[in-house]
């Protein structure tokens, strides 16, 4: 199967959670998809966050992870993917806070340049830590990825309404036209 990285998949609104939703359905392990554990998709990612990322204009140019960092870069993403998915249930978790400090101290030392991606990824994830509108921070109602809700009212629940909205719609008229058939 192709892949690419297209718009759909900066959804989240930060370059950190770009990152951390580079596992798809996570949460499922019979399909879930991890595009960094194929080589070339992790070296083509920063060419396309300097296209597609919300915070495009904070970083500019990227640098794709070196190969001594790869192995550090994924326990950067888990312990983004972690901590901010405990911050939308609510939870004061310090181990994942922690955790998460941890990893991005580690890229920052480790990167070679500030235009290298893992230093990048390390200053969204300390932004977003500091983000001082947390409600904010969402879960997709369809997909599972994490995203930023940059709309006035704070009501979206879809990191992308072209995909992730459309399909929950129509899923949502699909139950309705059966429900109607069945009376």
């Amino acid at each position: 199967m192709t892949f690419s990285w297209t718009p759909h998949r900066f959804a989240g609104g930060a370059l950190a959670l770009d990152v951390a939703n580079s596992v798809i359905l996570r949460f499922d392990d019979t399909r879930r998809i991890d595009r960094f554990s194929e080589r070339e998709q992790l070296r083509a990612f920063p060419a396309a966050a300097e296209a597609f990322s919300a915070e495009r204009a904070l970083f500019g140019r990227l640098e794709p992870v070196t190969e001594e960092n790869t192995e550090g870069f994924i326990r950067l993403r888990e312990a983004i993917d972690r901590h901010f998915r405990a911050k939308v249930a609510g939870l004061d978790d310090r181990t994942s806070l922690a955790d998460l400090l941890d990893a991005t101290a580690a890229m920052l030392r480790a990167a070679g340049s500030e235009t290298a991606l893992e230093a990048a990824v390390a200053h969204s994830a300390l932004r977003l830590i500091s983000m001082p509108e947390e409600d904010r921070l969402k879960i997709c109602g369809n997909c599972g990825w994490l995203f930023l809700d940059k709309s006035r009212n704070r009501s979206r629940t879809w990191c992308d309404m072209a995909v992730c909205g459309n399909r929950m719609k129509a899923h949502r008229h699909y139950q309705r036209s059966r429900k109607e058939g069945t009376q």
